[in-house]
């Protein structure tokens, strides 16, 4: 009887220890790792062509390396209307390496995962990996007032934005985003909307053929008013209603007064100091630093006029830089 009450107690410890080696002998499968960027990008079928760019210009390890960044990613039908601008390209294997390497790393904001509710509601600029004039990297312009664009071209793709990797954050957008110009900026941005209207004005295409086809090589610095800077200048004649009510020879000589050649970032200006610089009008202007009432540097014009403040800089495109000024310079 003895033995028969021990054998429930022993068929427990049998069941435990069978119980334990089953246990032992099951595999935990390992977490899933998440996708870097290369690698989500290949699990989308829309943006194969991106990644056959990337393929293509070596990218493959600067996207997949760890840390942050945040990218935009072209759609396939974003790639096909590249193609389709230029008749020499019938696929991405025609487009040079040199140039399709910049264009991509125009694309990429690096250091930063940027989600789209920071974009919504606000405009501004951050710098991409494509490289300017003397190494500098260009700007992106982002206005997310209603969803969000990229240099006044290129939108979000509904539902396809705060797409998270191991390494950043990537945004599928619907235009592949051309390397900037200065004239790119110029209509991007509402702050110059009256800049704009003013250089597009048919009798001023010398001006905006010159904002668009300086060079890298041969870059424009602009100090660029600001919509309100305008509205100041027009208040002043009662008979200018908009930049078309201004003659034309006096137009382009104000618009000219704002331009000088090179690349002058505001690293490269003369601080403490005042440097001074030619405009393609053909009087000088100059900037002293630092600036006063706020300004981040004071600017005198061909008309000795010092009221005028440069309020941002360092708007860098492919063929030049732009500076905003709060009042439009006049020459003599």
């Amino acid at each position: 009887m003895k033995n028969l009450r021990k054998l429930p107690v022993l068929l427990l410890i049998v069941s435990l220890v069978w119980s334990c080696s089953n246990d032992d002998d099951a595999t935990t499968p390992p977490a899933a790792q998440p996708l870097n960027i290369v690698q989500t990008a290949q699990a989308t079928a829309d943006l194969s062509m991106l990644v056959e760019a990337v393929i293509q210009t070596g990218l493959v390890d600067a996207l997949s390396a760890d840390g942050q960044r945040t990218v935009l990613a072209p759609t396939n039908a974003a790639f096909q209307d590249l193609l389709d601008s230029n008749m020499a390209w019938n696929s991405i294997t025609d487009i040079d390496n040199a140039v399709l390497t910049q264009v991509l790393l125009n694309h990429v904001i690096d250091n930063e995962n940027i989600l789209s509710g920071a974009l919504a509601g606000n405009t501004g600029y951050r710098n991409t990996l494509a490289s300017g004039p003397g190494g500098t990297n260009l700007s992106i312009f982002f206005n997310g007032n209603a969803g969000v664009t990229f240099n006044g071209s290129s939108s979000v793709v509904s539902g396809l934005a705060d797409i998270s990797t191991s390494n950043g954050i990537v945004h599928v957008v619907d235009t592949v985003i051309a390397l900037p110009t200065l004239l790119t900026f110029a209509t991007a941005d509402d702050t110059f909307s009256s800049l704009e209207a003013s250089v597009l004005l048919p009798n001023q295409g010398a001006v905006a053929t010159a904002l668009t086809n300086a060079t890298p090589t041969a870059p424009l610095t602009v100090l660029a008013p600001t919509n309100a800077a305008f509205t100041a200048l027009l208040n002043s004649n009662p008979a200018w209603n908009g930049p078309g009510d201004i003659d034309d020879a006096t137009l382009t000589a104000v618009l000219t007064h704002h331009v000088t050649a090179g690349n002058v970032t505001s690293g490269s200006l003369t601080n403490p100091g005042t440097t001074t610089a030619p405009s393609v009008q053909g009087q000088d202007f100059s900037i002293t630093l630092p600036g006063t009432n706020g300004n981040i540097a004071d600017v005198t014009d061909g008309s000795n006029n010092t009221d005028i403040g440069i309020i941002a800089v360092d708007v860098q495109a492919s063929n030049g830089v732009i500076h905003a000024v709060n009042k439009v310079l006049l020459p003599m």
